[in-house]
């Protein structure tokens, strides 16, 4: 290998991989110009040597354990790109870091589980961890906390970020479908993760979230704290209401500081249909970050994908290339602070759709637990309906959620409660 190049060693041949090699053959002149010199693939590895792929391998050597990469005299960068949260990946990526190389990962649950061990790791070693792909595809939104909004301070930080499930939403309202089928639909098209739960259970959008609380308030990741609640409640009817009201539902990731802490959420929402967030279709991610100094900004693109992807490694890489050392996770990783939870709720509105009996007080009982919790009623509505049992839609003023949920507990132990009562954050953003 020329010593002039940055040698690289792929771990991954996956979609996000062969879209990292397909990058580098077809804009290598860019990429070198940009880079100030050439960045070559030294050795790929992968579980499967012979499977097909759609791209000539036989050039470069292939390497069957992936830890021998890791150890490789040839190589300046690592580039991870096989996921999971443990074993090999951390294993990979630790020792990578101990030999001097640098390490490009796109593995948000193995940074959002062991980032800040591995960032101390990397700047002992004077080493960059670059994982500008962990997060919303090709939206270079980790760059944009890191760089371009340091010198704010960021009171919130949220969006649409994970692009499964904005695809069965978006599916669900324009085919008139039910969760399962859009689900299966997206499972056939190789949208969902192989644990399904990491999608529509909004765990892969509560690493992300995160990720990005870290870089936004100068704090160690603090996943475990992530408040999770994914999309697999959310019927055809919840769509359909939320469209006569003039919503849409998407699930939202946000992080914000609040006065005793740090509130991180992962949940569905109701947001205007006339909204950014509400004309968003598909595939596409949205994060919006509020700073003191730029104020309210915005940042729109595919979230994920092998050409997205594959741009946000690339664009890693030629930072080391350069020589561009920035700490993981925009300063020291010892001077993180740790992070206060606080279970503190913000005020909101909500959507409630409850299947009551159809009887004289059912509604009178129903308005009593309520305003015993100090849960004000915005509009009230009972669906029409052929049997005893009728749909009832609530929409509250701004209320505090615990309160909110124990309320709900309450009604749904009642007699005329028939089925458990849904509630969904109304984010009029």
């Amino acid at each position: 290998m020329e010593k002039n190049s940055l040698n690289i060693g792929l771990i991954g041949l996956g979609t996000v991989g062969l879209g990292v090699v397909d990058c580098l053959v077809k804009n290598r002149e860019i990429i070198t110009l940009r880079a100030g010199r050439e960045i070559k693939i030294s050795a790929i590895c992968a579980k499967r040597k012979n499977k097909k792929r759609d791209f000539d391998l036989s050039n470069y050597r292939w390497v069957q354990d992936p830890l021998t990469i890791a150890s490789d005299d040839d190589i300046d960068v690592v580039v991870e790109l096989i996921g999971g949260e443990n074993e090999p990946a951390k294993s990979i990526i630790e020792r990578s870091l101990l030999n001097k190389k640098h390490v490009v990962t796109a593995n948000k649950a193995l940074i959002a589980h062991n980032g800040h061990y591995l960032a101390l790791l990397a700047e002992e070693q004077k080493l960059s961890l670059n994982f500008e792909a962990a997060v919303a595809g090709g939206i270079p939104i980790l760059k944009i906390l890191k760089e371009s909004l340091c010198g704010n301070k960021v009171s919130r930080v949220y969006g649409v970020i994970n692009g499964t499930c904005n695809y069965i939403l978006t599916q669900m309202e324009n085919e008139e479908e039910d969760f399962s089928k859009v689900f299966k639909q997206a499972q056939n098209l190789g949208y969902v993760e192989k644990d399904p739960s990491l999608d529509v259970g909004g765990i892969d959008s509560a690493h992300k979230i995160s990720i990005l609380a870290s870089l936004a308030f100068g704090t160690r990741i603090d996943f475990d704290n992530v408040v999770i609640k994914g999309i697999e409640s959310i019927s055809l009817v919840d769509i359909r209401n939320a469209k006569s009201m003039g919503y849409r539902i998407k699930l939202m990731g946000l992080a914000q500081r609040a006065k005793k802490g740090i509130i991180q959420e992962v949940e569905p929402c109701l947001v205007p249909k006339e909204s950014l967030f509400g004309k968003l279709n598909g595939g596409t991610n949205l994060v919006m970050v509020e700073g003191d100094f730029a104020d309210k900004t915005h940042y729109i693109g595919p979230g994920a994908g092998a050409g997205p992807t594959a741009s946000s490694v690339i664009s890693d890489l030629i930072d080391i290339a350069r020589g561009n050392i920035v700490p993981a996770f925009g300063q020291n990783a010892h001077l993180l602070e740790i992070p206060q939870h606080t279970s503190e709720d913000l005020l909101s509105s909500f959507y409630l759709r409850f299947l009551l009996t159809d009887k004289p007080g059912t509604l009178a009982q129903l308005a009593g637990i309520l305003g015993k919790n100090k849960i004000s009623i915005n509009r009230m509505r009972q669906l029409q309906h052929q049997d005893e049992n009728a749909p009832v839609l609530i929409v509250t003023h701004p209320i505090n959620k615990t309160l909110l949920k124990s309320a709900l507990e309450e009604i749904s132990k009642l007699e005329i409660c028939k089925s458990e009562p849904v509630y969904i954050k109304i984010e009029d953003l």
